[in-house]
């Protein structure tokens, strides 16, 4: 397999598919490669759309692959754009590699439309934060399976997590690829196992795109790094432990979600492959150059600024609480992150005042997350706290509290922005090459588990 060359065969995509275009791919494939692609309905979003599985045939090996596992998380259904045509047209590939190939293009469709009112731009930090939503914890695709662990017991899995736990079921995949994606910073990446032979081809190929890895703070302060840049999965019995041991109570409480597609797909032996792409990026958030500030005190600093933050929400949606009148997933998302990110960030401050690692000095990449990035990811429940006020103004909810509250929301998040970007040196990264390093390293890892199962 020439990975050099399916990088350069990448094309250039100006925007991302809607739901809608997506479907319409989809189809046409269909028609073009009938004997290659089947197309079946697997279940039902919660709006009552179709859930379609695509599959191209090929080997025996079984490989799932699912975009918008989080639905302001597009990059992925662009990667299975590319990755689907390519796969039809290139015999070659498909039977060097041996699988049998399932798609789902966006997991979470009722989510995406939520998002796409950036989809076509401009790509700014403060348009994706006027037009973002994630859902709460316990309305996330990827984080509704079921579990049983200590406090934790969920089950209670959404129609679309029903989903997938029937196709993980039925094809038990020997590589499943969640695509997500993150909003800001390098590429990193999320495997379930160790697989040393794949780290130098996966700090490589960013490098094809001129794209750097991410170098600072880890997404999760539990997160278990291999090696730079590649984490092992994370995994909901660990964000449990990590909480219990900084001093919150009943961790399952405060999750308020379940289990993980990984973690469901682990009784089959399955690989998981995550491969976190940023849509922005700053020539910061790989320097490793040593600076003269302790980690810790960024770390808390980080802490200390968030609930400064989530404050000011947090008092206008007591202002308006009495005469909301919609129950919508915006509204849920913001309670959602409101109450966990509080408990969350209390744990975190724990840890960062009693771990021996925190006390050393921080990196520039590190100084950036907790001081600049950090700043991007506050700004997102912002901008949903706005939205959930413009939703109930154009349901006709007359409250002059709810048009204050938009108000000042619409103007927080714009002066915010407005700084946030003069103090970045960022960069709207290309489409084509997040899912140039998305396709390389999803290849890559089917490869290297093909070679491996052979030579057992």
């Amino acid at each position: 397999m020439d990975l050099r060359q399916i990088a350069a065969d990448i094309p250039d995509y100006e925007t991302f598919l809607t739901v809608d275009e997506l479907s319409a791919s989809t189809h046409r494939l269909l028609e073009e490669f009938p004997e290659l692609v089947t197309l079946r309905v697997v279940g039902q979003t919660r709006q009552g759309d179709p859930i379609e599985l695509l599959t191209i045939a090929g080997g025996p090996r079984q490989a799932f692959v699912f975009g918008a596992p989080h639905p302001n998380e597009p990059i992925g259904t662009m990667t299975i754009e590319y990755l689907t045509r390519r796969l039809c047209e290139d015999a070659a590939l498909r039977q060097e590699l041996g699988y049998t190939w399932h798609f789902i293009k966006a997991i979470d469709a009722d989510g995406m439309r939520l998002n796409e009112g950036w989809f076509k731009g401009p790509f700014t930090v403060t348009n994706y934060a006027r037009h973002f939503f994630r859902p709460a914890p316990f309305d996330q695709v990827e984080w509704t399976f079921p579990i049983d662990y200590k406090t934790l017991h969920f089950d209670s899995p959404l129609p679309e997590t029903e989903a997938l736990m029937r196709v993980i079921d039925e094809v038990q995949p020997q590589l499943l690829f969640s695509l997500h994606n993150a909003g800001f910073g390098g590429v990193y990446y999320y495997v379930s196992r160790e697989c040393a032979p794949l780290y130098d081809l996966f700090h490589e190929i960013p490098g094809w795109y001129g794209l750097p890895l991410h170098l600072g703070e880890p997404e999760t302060t539990n997160a278990t790094m291999f090696a730079p840049a590649i984490f092992r999965m994370l995994s909901a019995e660990e964000s449990y432990d990590h909480l219990a041991e900084n001093g919150i109570a009943d961790p399952g409480a405060v999750m308020q979600s379940g289990g993980s597609s990984d973690g469901y797909a682990r009784r089959y032996g399955t690989f998981t492959l995550v491969v976190e792409m940023p849509y922005f990026d700053d020539p910061r958030v790989n320097d490793l150059t040593v600076t003269d500030i302790i980690r810790r005190e960024i770390i808390l600093q980080k802490l200390e600024a968030a609930d400064e933050f989530d404050a000011w929400i947090v008092a206008h949606l007591e202002t308006v609480r009495a005469d909301l009148r919609l129950e919508t997933p915006i509204h849920r998302a913001v309670g959602a992150f409101l109450s966990m990110g509080k408990q969350w960030r209390e744990a975190d401050r724990q840890w960062a005042q009693s771990a021996e690692e925190t006390a050393r000095p921080a990196t520039q990449a590190e100084v950036f997350s907790n001081l600049l990035e950090s700043r991007f990811y506050s700004m997102l429940v912002l901008g949903m706290f706005a939205r959930m006020m413009d939703a109930e103004l154009a349901s006709g909810n007359p409250s002059p509290a709810i048009r204050a509250a938009r108000d000042a929301a619409r103007a927080r998040l714009e002066e915010r922005g407005a700084a946030l970007e003069r103090e970045l040196q960022y960069r709207a990264l290309p489409i084509r090459s997040l899912v140039g390093v998305q396709v390389c390293a999803g290849l890559a890892t089917a490869q290297h588990l093909a070679e491996a199962q052979s030579e057992q």
